[in-house]
């Protein structure tokens, strides 16, 4: 049954990478394949948490996305355009970098597929203003998304895992996550004019027009942003609390859609446009064939190979979980990848004696399965989100185009947060 998994999951993964089949149906049919062969049962694949789908990260997507649909509406999305093009004077490379920022900062108090819910409207009006591409603009928002993500302990799913295992606390994320994700959103800025060279080139007359708007005339329903504002303030509490109300996040997303679609008095067509329908199919697909990769052991047995690798030294176990982590979480999605490694890094700690260097390899996992999932375009939630949006846009992103500029970025990020690891628990500490 191994092998079955394994299989399929590769031709999934080609017909992905090569963009031959829509990337949802190749999903239900590797998912078909699963079931079909009984490699995974119904209850395995729908209701197991270890093994089935992620309905949290599902209904998260959904109520989120019901929630950008009315706020829509407001015109908010377009103010926010004017706003960050005016400060930007028109420059497509400033607008860019000024998106990043607040994509980054955004993503370490949001989960990061809520924030690029949120940033990739107002980017598709920014650069439709501009007259430039936004392909590059959101590749930009999702790479800094996933760093950005990583700073605390509800940026990104992974973190989130990490904590229910090791006991380890949102300050202790803050503390230990957020120096190198500074550093790595520094550096993503430096290397924004290699990266997406040419995708600068903005039409004067555009700029112009632009600059010659009042963005206040954009919002056109008051009432319903102020509205939307409480509900969305309310989300992001119980988002930041949600350990402490013993709410989980998807729920609180929920619970803010319905009340928003009540309150508001909204109709369902003018919300249910902005679902990504074929994004959600995709998702549940792709779990099905990554947790028959969790339920026949593959998943496992990679892990528990390369920690068998490390021989019990802390700092060759550290710079291995990180490597290896950034590289598998690329390939399948980060967050069953750190639910499979996670007891193994909780076996491994519990044998080193320096609590200081064992809590090292809980940050490489983090850093690894975070940064590691700007890899490819299917190495994280928010990546196959922003994908979905650009191609409903009318500017799809394909999935090389997306991967090779991730892999650029990966390979830089996980280079600058080795060191890291090295000085912070294994010089400065000892």
């Amino acid at each position: 049954m191994a092998v079955v998994a394994v299989l399929v999951f590769v031709a999934a993964y080609i017909l992905i990478a090569t963009e031959r089949v829509p990337k949802m149906v190749t999903a239900l049919a590797g998912a078909g394949v699963i079931l079909g062969l009984g490699v995974a049962s119904a209850e395995e694949a729908f209701y197991s948490h270890e093994t089935g789908v992620d309905w949290d990260v599902i209904f998260l997507l959904l109520g989120m996305m019901i929630i950008v649909g009315v706020l829509r509406r407001t015109g908010v999305f377009e103010y926010v355009a004017i706003w960050a093009a005016k400060r930007a004077k028109g420059s497509p490379f400033r607008v860019m970098v000024l998106l990043v920022l607040i994509t980054a900062v955004a993503s370490s108090l949001l989960d990061n597929v809520t924030t690029v819910l949120l940033i990739a409207p107002v980017t598709l009006l920014v650069c439709d203003r501009l007259a430039v591409r936004p392909g590059p603009f959101l590749i930009a928002e999702v790479l800094a998304s996933n760093i950005g993500g990583a700073a605390t302990l509800i940026g990104d799913p992974p973190n989130i895992i990490i904590a229910s295992r090791s006991g380890l606390t949102f300050n202790d994320f803050l503390l230990n996550m957020a120096p190198i994700a500074a550093l790595s959103i520094a550096v993503l800025i430096a290397m924004l004019p290699l990266l997406f060279r040419g995708a600068f080139e903005g039409d004067p007359d555009r700029v112009a027009d632009v600059m010659a708007l009042n963005e206040r005339e954009a919002i056109t329903n008051r009432r319903l942003l102020i509205i939307c504002g409480v509900v969305l303030a309310a989300v992001f509490v119980g988002f930041v609390g949600h350990a402490a109300f013993h709410i989980e996040p998807s729920v609180v997303a929920l619970l803010g859609a319905g009340i928003l679609v009540l309150v508001s008095r909204s109709e369902p067509r003018d919300f249910m446009p902005s679902v990504e329908w074929e994004t959600l199919l995709f998702f549940a697909g792709l779990f099905i064939m990554v947790g028959a990769l969790v339920k026949t052991g593959v998943i496992g047995r990679l892990a528990e190979g390369a920690a068998r690798a490390t021989d019990g030294d802390p700092l060759t176990a550290t710079m291995l979980i990180l490597f290896v982590s950034a590289l598998l979480s690329g390939v399948v999605d980060n967050i069953p990848y750190t639910a499979a490694m996670s007891p193994i890094v909780l076996q491994l700690t519990e044998g080193i004696a320096d609590p200081v260097q064992a809590e090292a390899l809980w940050w490489s996992l983090a850093i690894g399965a975070d940064f590691g999932g700007n890899l490819t375009a299917i190495g994280a939630s928010a990546n196959v989100v922003v994908l979905g949006i650009a191609m409903r846009s009318g500017s799809p992103i394909t999935f090389w185009e997306f991967t090779r500029k991730g892999a650029i970025v990966t390979t830089v990020t996980i280079l600058l947060a080795a060191p890291y690891l090295w000085l912070r628990y294994f010089v400065l500490a000892s």
